[in-house]
């Protein structure tokens, strides 16, 4: 899995940067940061104010001061573990309290609906949140009209995203062994409550 760092410049469109933002995220949740991922977004430009500019520098910062091998350790302590992860990276867990609930059901039959199914070579579940960040990427990105329209965005990420994800990046944020991390949910949390705004926008001018 691979992200394309190309963030919102005068001759590209919000949605563009949108879809970016989403496909980093599930890059960082998905696998342990690799050296050239690091010195990529380190290098990335970082204008702008407020809390979602904010959590991209200090996500920057930690990837000058980071070591690939130590965050992939830390990856795997906060994330794969042995027995259960410290983290649940998957929707299940914080809708239903356990995983393959419910909720799992529920996702797979709207992804069927959407024309998408998990990759043979993808390990993790449909609701593990890069899954999901890439799902949005895709519904962002995608030149189907009905697919791609923000009420289709708006009605995944409200049925999906947005009844848990907090919750994660709040537990990211308290977890005394997520140094690297810790920026990455903070750069999530400021994103997802960004979206979250917006998609209230559409209710209001509907």
């Amino acid at each position: 899995m691979e992200a394309s760092l190309q963030f919102e410049t005068p001759d590209r469109g919000e949605e563009d940067a949108r879809a970016d933002l989403y496909g980093l995220l599930a890059v960082l949740f998905y696998q342990p940061p690799s050296n050239e991922l690091l010195e990529s977004i380190a290098s990335a430009p970082s204008d702008g104010e407020g809390a979602l500019p904010d959590a991209w520098r200090a996500l920057q910062t930690a990837c000058r001061d980071a070591d690939p091998e130590s965050a992939r350790d830390e990856y795997e302590s906060l994330f794969v573990g042995v027995g259960k992860p410290e983290v649940f990276l998957y929707g299940s867990y914080y809708l239903a309290g356990f995983l393959m609930e419910k909720p799992l059901a529920q996702l797979r039959s709207d992804l069927l609906a959407l024309g998408l199914e998990r990759e043979d070579d993808v390990t993790e579940s449909e609701d593990h949140i890069s899954s999901l960040c890439e799902v949005m990427r895709h519904l962002i990105s995608t030149e189907d009209v009905l697919h791609g329209s923000i009420a289709t965005q708006k009605q995944f990420f409200a049925a999906h995203i947005q009844p848990w994800v907090q919750t994660l990046c709040d537990t990211i944020l308290r977890h005394p062994e997520a140094r690297f991390h810790a920026p990455v949910a903070q750069l999530a949390q400021a994103f997802f409550a960004v979206e979250m705004q917006a998609f209230d926008m559409v209710n209001l001018q509907n």
